[in-house]
């Protein structure tokens, strides 16, 4: 059986979506890839958390063809690939409904920078990703999902190792990390800043974004090349 251990690592990151509150029934899915083999595991589609085990994980090449499972392999299967394909530096892709996430999704509207939580894990606001066209819809939906994905991004020239995350518009939101675990981390933030972007606003309905100042300060103590956050190992 291939990817033994990277399937218990990816089955044990789609059960704790459960476990943070991020999904219900079978609204959300993990990923990860082995860049060395150009290999994909993935989440069997319409299969309940509690019936997930490493053997059903399924399989695939970096296009999307299933190389090893006997379910089929979660629908967002393609919009995963084309993250992988472009963003060469992730290595795990969460996707969920997770409701505040969702909200602004389908507002259509980005999640702004109003503090410092925010600011600990993405350096500026997590953009919306526009709709998707009719003949998008009707043709290669999830592909064209994740090209809208990556189109945003390098629209914005935003750096997606900064802004680890994007909610889709009328769809919901994606995150992604240099591993499945990292990857449902940047999930249970960004729903959590979305919680609390959506109660600044109604705390103060003339709220702007917060100075960028603050932004690279709390972002770089974590990430940048001076780092000195936590504890040297």
């Amino acid at each position: 059986m291939l990817l033994q251990s990277l399937r218990k690592r990816v089955c044990a990151a789609n059960k704790s979506l459960a476990t943070h509150g991020l999904v219900k029934f079978t609204w959300g899915n993990v990923s990860a890839i082995d860049r060395e083999r150009d290999l994909i595991v993935i989440k069997p589609s319409g299969v309940s958390y509690d019936e997930l085990t490493p053997e059903n994980m399924v399989i695939t090449d970096s296009n999307g063809m299933v190389v090893e499972g006997e379910l089929n392999p979660s629908s967002d299967l393609n919009t995963h690939v084309q993250l992988y394909k472009y963003f060469k530096d992730i290595g795990g892709v969460v996707h969920t409904h997770s409701t505040e996430a969702v909200g602004w999704a389908q507002a259509g509207r980005d999640i702004p920078f109003y503090g410092t939580t925010h600011a600990d894990y993405f350096r500026g606001s997590i953009p919306s990703a526009r709709s998707l066209s009719i003949s998008e819809v009707n043709g290669e939906y999830e592909t064209q999902t994740g090209k809208v994905i990556v189109e945003t991004f390098e629209h914005l020239d935003i750096d997606p190792n900064a802004v680890p995350g994007v909610t889709v518009r009328s769809h919901g939101p994606f995150t992604w990390g240099k591993t499945p675990e990292e990857a449902v981390y940047h999930s249970v933030v960004l729903e959590e800043v979305a919680k609390m972007a959506r109660l600044t606003e109604q705390n103060n309905p003339r709220i702007v974004c917060a100075d960028k100042f603050l932004l690279d300060k709390h972002y770089l103590r974590k990430h940048g090349a001076n780092a000195y956050y936590g504890q040297n190992n």
